[in-house]
């Protein structure tokens, strides 16, 4: 979900970074999609990038690509020093303590929106926090993220092994007119059946869809 919110709610998306994910679970996603041409992985932890392939071969199966590039870096260091520009920007780092609390603050955001390649840029962010646990911490968030894009909107996606089953990401966009919860591409239904055992179109806009009383308090000013 993190990777296809991103990628299906830009018009064309060709360069892709992704910050964090050492996995390679969002690598193998992203090069699903026909119009990437290159995908950049950003991993400051070469550990996590060798245990993934030694014990989660589906997932780092991504790294092997060709489309694929490896970065072991820190993210923030990167994007101090990134020249080229990016469609969509995917962080999937880890909680926003010790060293990836600075992946969460205004400085790395304003990094992000500067690395895009227009206004039609999107950045995805993960945050663990669900709205049944951590409401208030997910507003934060919020309007740390609203300080630098005009559109912010929180979605999250099911994952049984979370805490509360449930995952949260921060789709954001510099263009203010842009609706990310309308996928702007789509798969034919036989393709998306075939290359995905999740998401779907419906989906998309149905992962942005909270209870009310959530929704009071992550769209209140």
């Amino acid at each position: 979900m993190i990777t296809h919110l991103a990628l299906n709610s830009h018009p064309n998306p060709q360069r892709v970074l992704v910050i964090g994910g050492g996995d390679g679970g969002v690598l193998r996603e992203i090069v699903k999609h026909e119009s990437v041409k290159e995908a950049v992985l950003v991993e400051i932890d070469e550990c996590v990038i060798r245990v993934a392939k030694q014990y989660l071969p589906d997932m780092a199966r991504g790294f092997d690509h060709p489309k694929v590039t490896l970065c072991v870096e820190d993210g923030f260091k990167y994007l101090s020093e990134l020249t080229s520009k990016f469609d969509v920007i995917i962080t999937d780092s880890s909680d926003p303590e010790g060293p990836a609390a600075a992946l969460f603050g205004v400085p790395f955001y304003n990094l992000l929106s500067r690395s895009l390649a227009d206004d039609n840029g999107i950045v995805v962010t993960q945050c663990s926090e669900n709205i049944w646990l951590n409401l208030n911490l997910l507003k934060e968030f919020r309007d740390t993220c609203r300080k630098v894009f005009p559109v912010v909107e929180y979605a999250y996606t099911t994952v049984p092994t979370y805490t509360s089953g449930q995952l949260g990401l921060f789709v954001c966009c510099k263009n203010p007119t842009a609706n990310v919860k309308i996928p702007l591409r789509k798969w034919d239904e036989e393709t998306e059946s075939t290359i995905n055992r999740y998401y779907n179109s419906a989906l998309h806009t149905a992962s942005f869809v909270l209870p009310t009383w959530a929704k009071l308090v992550l769209n209140k000013k």
